[in-house]
């Protein structure tokens, strides 16, 4: 009895160690079955979350950088503060990455600036549009605007409801036509200018070759010019009459749109083609030039270009596009615009067949005559210019036309000193006579014909 009393006291430490080996081993067990089986504790979870939570809050919060953001980059993107910073490492008015990012303009708020900013961007460039789409803007061109040697106008309306004008060109594709279309294509569209109509896009497609233009509600300004005297005839056509007040800032208008082209692009425009029928007028009569098929590009170093054929439109054409293979410069324009002027001024073409003295029948020898005696008075009263501030306008226009129109190139004004000439912030000299180099053998025969019947009427015309 004693004996085994002993033996169970004896044994009792290797029991207690089994025990514990058995416990130890079980522990183990559950701990790997817990790693295995994370559900069967769920605060092991959470434990681990909260540390990797309190790891990366430090993380972010700690300086990692020599510089953070100053506070006076908060409206700055981060790379310009981080030059900034770069630059002068003196500062020590410090902020955290994280409260610098807030400090910025909201990020959504400045995503969609910039979208809506390179939308607006690709919509001011030209578009090539489809024939099918052209047809579908223009009703399957219902409704025609006007028809020329180029071809014809059609109204139109894109997608968003903006009315257009779509010029459609017909023909046989020839390097005339090519050329005419790059031009008109390649010079507009390049240019944006409040008094330069503005190109939306274009087609170019084996069936239809066309432009897309803003469409221009009060057409173009020879409608206004030559059909005053028939006042049914503006009344059927609901048409208005422009005061005179209002030809001045047209003028004024268009002088801007050339002096654009000629002094403020990167490469200077000649249009080539000034005319009443180039210069289109919007709801509010604000001009803008139009119609560059006859435009050319040119370099600023070069002070001219030599024509292999005649360009514009007989009896608005400088006398040095008469003949071929002459230099000619952009003052070409300058002529030209001064011819507008005059038949802005006397509100009639400057050649009147109709008229029945003959010293009436060409505008601007008139007016210099009138003007050359003192008797430009007489010239206003009867184009019914009879109040005083119309009536100085008026003379001063007179003036301007009469240096844009000199016979030499060299002595006509740029559009900057013609446009103010017509704004009155510089007075205008007394201008010689731009007639004395013209002679009967200068003018073509396109000239002759386009207005002038015979060159008896053309010598009456021109000085003695």
């Amino acid at each position: 009895m004693a004996l085994q009393t002993v033996e169970q006291t004896t044994s009792a430490p290797h029991d207690c160690r089994n025990h514990r080996h058995s416990c130890n081993f079980l522990w183990a067990n559950s701990w790997r079955g817990n790693m295995e089986d994370p559900s069967r504790h769920p605060h092991l979870a959470v434990v681990l979350f909260v540390v990797f939570s309190v790891v990366t809050a430090i993380t972010r919060w700690f300086p990692r950088r020599k510089y953070q953001y100053l506070t006076n980059f908060d409206t700055k993107p981060r790379s310009v503060a981080r030059r900034a910073l770069l630059n002068k490492p003196t500062r020590t008015t410090m902020i955290p990455r994280t409260v610098a990012r807030r400090a910025l303009p909201d990020e959504p708020i400045r995503t969609t600036t910039i979208e809506n900013f390179l939308n607006k961007l690709a919509e001011e460039r030209p578009i090539r549009f489809l024939p099918q789409q052209l047809a579908e803007f223009t009703q399957n061109f219902t409704v025609k605007l006007g028809s020329g040697a180029f071809g014809s106008v059609y109204k139109g309306e894109l997608p968003d409801q903006k009315p257009i004008a779509v010029k459609v060109l017909v023909g046989i594709m020839d390097k005339r036509m090519e050329e005419q279309f790059m031009a008109e294509v390649g010079t507009i569209a390049g240019t944006q200018h409040i008094n330069l109509v503005r190109l939306y896009g274009f087609c170019y497609d084996d069936t239809l070759i066309a432009q897309v233009y803003e469409f221009m509600e009060n057409g173009s300004l020879d409608k206004f010019l030559f059909n005053e005297d028939d006042v049914d005839t503006l009344q059927e056509n609901d048409r208005k009459v422009i005061e005179f007040g209002r030809l001045n800032e047209i003028a004024i208008g268009a002088a801007k749109g050339i002096r654009y082209l000629h002094e403020e692009c990167q490469r200077r425009i000649i249009h080539y083609d000034i005319k009443p029928g180039n210069i289109l007028l919007d709801a509010n009569f604000n001009p803008k030039v139009a119609d560059f098929g006859l435009a050319k590009l040119m370099g600023r170093e070069y002070t001219h270009m030599s024509m292999t054929g005649m360009r514009g439109t007989p009896g608005y054409a400088a006398p040095e596009m008469w003949l071929p293979y002459s230099p000619v410069t952009y003052k070409c324009d300058v002529y030209s615009f001064g011819m507008l002027l005059f038949e802005m001024v006397g509100r009639r073409k400057n050649f009147d067949c109709r008229a029945a003295e003959s010293e009436k029948k060409w505008f601007p020898k008139l007016v210099y005559k009138q003007w050359d005696s003192g008797m430009l008075g007489e010239v206003m009263a009867a184009r019914g210019i009879e109040q005083k501030a119309e009536r100085e306008r008026a003379v001063r226009m007179c003036k301007v036309a009469l240096w844009c129109v000199q016979y030499s190139a060299e002595a006509r004004p740029s559009m900057s000193k013609v446009l103010q000439m017509l704004e009155g912030e510089i007075e205008i000299e007394p201008p010689p006579n731009p007639f004395t180099g013209l002679y009967v053998s200068d003018v073509p025969d396109s000239h002759l014909s386009g207005g002038i019947s015979n060159s008896n009427d053309l010598q009456s015309l021109l000085p003695v």
